[in-house]
């Protein structure tokens, strides 16, 4: 795009001690210890960091303490009134996880463990009445790559889901998502917006807050003849006045397999671009005293050729000079899990 303004997010600001990790992803903050906490959820065993960082700079104050998991978890939530506690969605479904000593509670397992080799969990996100809302990969239609997946295939079978804090179960999508990536509202609550990576699109919904539903779905970002997978992201909810784009509530897009980080109004103009020395930013938080700063988790490069100076695989930040965001929703829900304990 002509005359797109391009920044350095530069290198990362924390180096994973044992190395790269395979995906890092769900990066969120807690203000009230400025800690970062994010997982590995392909690592074997999958792991969980916990960063201390200074609330004003963002630097790591020391080392991040690992916990590894029993199973895969792909994104996590802190819980009100839950102190060391997070709502996660595990492979299969929903669970809480304890912060101390990685233990995993399931709470609801939606994929049954026959189909999966066929499905899995992926994102996730929190809303404004605590709500956790969960999405599906279908991941014989994500192995056809991105963009690629043939009409002979059909309706592809992920789908997403959206967990109530009185413990109840909504299918809010019957299918049609190949990688449900990107959940996020608009600050006034009014938009839910939605990416599937491997179709490469990213989808706005009108939201009702106050029921939980979503209607009118249309495609908002397309990339599909462009590059870069929209993967997870925050949005703005305060922006300087002097800024040309003061528009708040602009999209923040970790953009897999592009090295970049891509902001998008609300009406999907393509606003500019961050630029770290990871191929593959993967997912992202507002965070600091301020939640001025943006946290940015990322994956290894995985293709066939090495790509010099990719680093990704550890963790990077960006702090804007003319935004800031909020703090990621707490899961609302008071139940405690009874089905099945799984400890790392």
């Amino acid at each position: 795009m002509a005359g797109l303004e391009v920044l350095s997010g530069g290198k990362p600001f924390y180096y994973c001690p044992k190395g790269q990790m395979i995906l890092g992803e769900a990066p969120i903050y807690r203000a009230s210890d400025s800690t970062l906490h994010w997982v590995d959820c392909l690592a074997e065993p999958a792991e969980l960091y916990i960063l201390k960082v200074d609330p004003e700079t963002g630097d790591a104050i020391g080392e991040a303490r690992v916990l590894h998991l029993e199973d895969s978890v792909t994104v996590q939530f802190f819980r009100k009134n839950k102190p060391g506690s997070y709502i996660a969605a595990y492979y299969q479904g929903v669970c809480f996880l304890d912060e101390e000593t990685g233990k995993m509670e399931i709470v609801k397992e939606i994929i049954p463990t026959e189909k999966r080799d066929e499905l899995r969990f992926n994102d996730g996100g929190v809303d404004a009445k605590g709500r956790f809302w969960l999405a599906e990969i279908d991941k014989k239609a994500m192995a056809y790559g991105p963009n690629q997946l043939p009409a002979s295939y059909g309706t592809p079978k992920g789908k997403l889901w959206r967990y109530d804090p009185d413990g109840s179960l909504h299918e809010m999508l019957d299918g049609g998502v190949v990688c449900g990536n990107g959940l996020g509202w608009s600050p006034d609550n009014k938009t839910f917006y939605f990416h599937d990576s491997v179709a490469m699109v990213v989808y706005a919904f009108d939201f009702d807050l106050e029921s939980g539903n979503i209607s009118n779905k249309r495609l908002l970002i397309d990339r599909r003849d462009s590059f870069g997978e929209p993967d997870g992201m925050v949005v703005d909810t305060e922006r300087k006045k002097s800024n040309s784009h003061s528009t708040e509530g602009n999209l923040w897009i970790a953009m897999f397999d592009s090295s970049r980080v891509m902001v998008f109004s609300p009406e999907g103009r393509h606003l500019k671009d961050i630029t770290f020395t990871a191929r593959n930013p993967a997912c992202t938080t507002w965070g600091g005293k301020n939640f001025d700063i943006i946290f940015l988790a990322s994956g290894k490069w995985r293709g066939t050729k090495e790509i010099a100076g990719d680093e990704g695989g550890h963790m990077f930040r960006f702090k804007p000079s003319d935004a800031r965001g909020q703090p990621k929703h707490e899961f609302a829900g008071k139940q405690e899990a009874c089905v099945l304990l799984l400890v790392a």
